[in-house]
């Protein structure tokens, strides 16, 4: 699984950068100005909103704490949940089980 998260996070912010550098940072905003382009955005927005819900719930459960990742996902959409996911493992479950059992 990492490799795949390792390989989407590396090709997406490589095609976010060659965006930005074509059309600037709000220049990738002024691409809501239609109604289809809006859909896109309210749609990524709504997505956004939903895992950064499940990021809070997980990294609760897992003694981790999700305020980097929503702020990443504030200002990076989908850069957020990628690093959640890529450096999120079986240590830090483990960690969370003793600290849960020492409670």
């Amino acid at each position: 699984m990492k490799p795949v998260l390792i390989a989407i996070f590396v090709l997406f912010g490589a095609y976010t950068l060659y965006a930005i550098e074509e059309v600037g940072y709000f220049g990738i905003i002024a691409g809501v100005a239609n109604a289809g382009g809006l859909q896109v955005a309210l749609d990524l927005v709504i997505a956004c909103l939903l895992i950064s819900w499940w990021m809070v719930v997980d990294a609760r459960a897992n003694g981790r704490n999700p305020w980097p990742y929503l702020l990443i996902t504030l200002v990076g959409g989908s850069f957020g949940p990628l690093l959640y996911l890529l450096l999120s493992g079986q240590r830090d479950r483990a960690i969370a089980r003793e600290a849960a059992q020492r409670a």
